[in-house]
């Protein structure tokens, strides 16, 4: 078994991580506390302990356990499940539904997701779906609304040294000598995973597999190039399409270009750049060029119609484009000023001259009474006064 699967947590206590989650009073917590667990979908990145911890609700409520990959399952394999659990509860006592864990879930279709559906719904099935791809773009709405998201984040520094010492308290106990790995090779270790637990683990296994001693020197020969390959759902990722993004918002398109062609190559899913591209269309350009969101949108669907090799034409002419139009976020800046006058001051009362009146009713209580189309008047609610949220 590899490292990272030996190491796996199997309780609460022993979980790494996510204290928004599972710490003292926190949602996941006092739902197994409470005995009331529902659907949800963890969305994160890689090692992180995604599967650990739909494993550990599963043991906790001792439900039975079914993990399944996106990538190769489909509905037939979900089905045996459904059918399996029905005989259980037909020839034994009934037990709690089963914890379907349904890994890389943005990877089924809207077919697939339909089937889940019924399940989910009726508690035949608590579905834990994991993905690192944003769930309000990848997952129906049919699905999220029925399940609960929750966000998981990669690990801290503090967390990672603890995923270390485990390791070596690990190969002590059934090696019976200390396998010594000294601040400096820590530290560096720490950086190079990045939030990721089981990227360390497989490294330190792989270093301590070939030279028994680990240190930065051995480290980097066992890895030789792996530190420069893009891993499509790990560090490289975020960081690249970081660069990519800023480097748009600068005006640099050479930069913002050689950024796509890393991406490219690497065999980046072409619609998720499409996507920021559309995104950063209204974010950073706005008002300054309009027609930026409706280039951005053709090259989604674009790319979206014609996937590789030929998209990769479609993504440059878009950024080309975007990185050379002027920018401007006053909307975007006015509308989340706004958005916090909605989240501080909750739902204020309409103005009544702005009030629909489809009924004498309504008319004879005032509402839409002295309302103009064009008018000068201020039509914030009255709490509000006349803010200016975009200048």
């Amino acid at each position: 078994m590899p490292l990272a699967d030996i190491l796996r947590p199997t309780s609460l206590a022993e979980y790494l991580g996510q204290s928004h989650l599972v710490g003292p009073g926190k949602p996941i917590t006092e739902a197994l506390k409470k005995e009331q667990m529902f659907s949800m979908v963890f969305w994160g990145p890689p090692g992180v302990g995604k599967t650990t911890l739909a494993r550990i609700i599963a043991r906790e409520q001792r439900r039975e356990f079914f993990e399944l990959s996106a990538v190769s399952a489909g509905k037939a394999d979900i089905r045996e499940i459904i059918e399996n659990e029905r005989k259980q509860k037909r020839f034994d006592q009934p037990t709690l539904s089963p914890v379907l864990f349904l890994d890389e879930i943005h990877r089924f279709n809207k077919a697939q997701q339909d089937f889940l559906l019924p399940y989910v719904e009726t508690g035949e099935l608590l579905l834990i779906g994991a993905t690192t791809e944003n769930p309000s773009f990848e997952i129906i709405s049919a699905l999220l609304s029925r399940t609960k998201v929750y966000i998981l984040e990669q690990l801290t520094e503090s967390e990672l040294r603890q995923v270390l010492k485990r390791a070596q308290e690990y190969w002590k106990k059934t090696e019976g000598k200390t396998t010594a790995i000294d601040k400096k090779t820590a530290d560096w270790l720490i950086q190079f995973a990045s939030g990721d637990a089981r990227k360390l683990l497989n490294t330190v296994e792989h270093t301590k597999a070939i030279y028994d001693a680990i240190n930065i020197e051995t480290i980097k020969t066992s890895l030789q190039t792996a530190t420069l390959r893009y891993d499509k759902a790990g560090e490289e990722h975020y960081d690249t399409i970081s660069a990519f993004i800023k480097s748009m918002r600068a005006s640099n398109a050479d930069a913002a270009l050689y950024y796509l062609a890393r991406m490219v190559h690497a065999g980046e899913d072409p619609k998720f750049i499409a996507r920021r591209m559309v995104i950063f269309a209204s974010e950073d350009i706005g008002l300054a060029a309009p027609t930026a969101l409706v280039v951005a949108n053709a090259v989604f669907r674009a790319v979206e119609s014609i996937g590789y090799p030929e998209a990769q034409i479609n993504l440059a002419h878009g950024v080309a484009y975007l990185s050379n139009c002027k920018k401007n976020r006053s909307a975007y800046d006015a509308y989340f000023r706004a958005l916090e006058d909605v989240k501080t001051l909750s739902n204020l009362p309409i103005p009544l001259k702005l009030r629909n009146a489809p009924t004498k009713l309504m008319q004879s209580a005032g509402y839409g009474k002295g309302y103009s189309m064009y008018t000068d008047d201020d039509l914030l609610p009255e709490k509000l006064g006349n803010k200016k949220y975009f200048s």
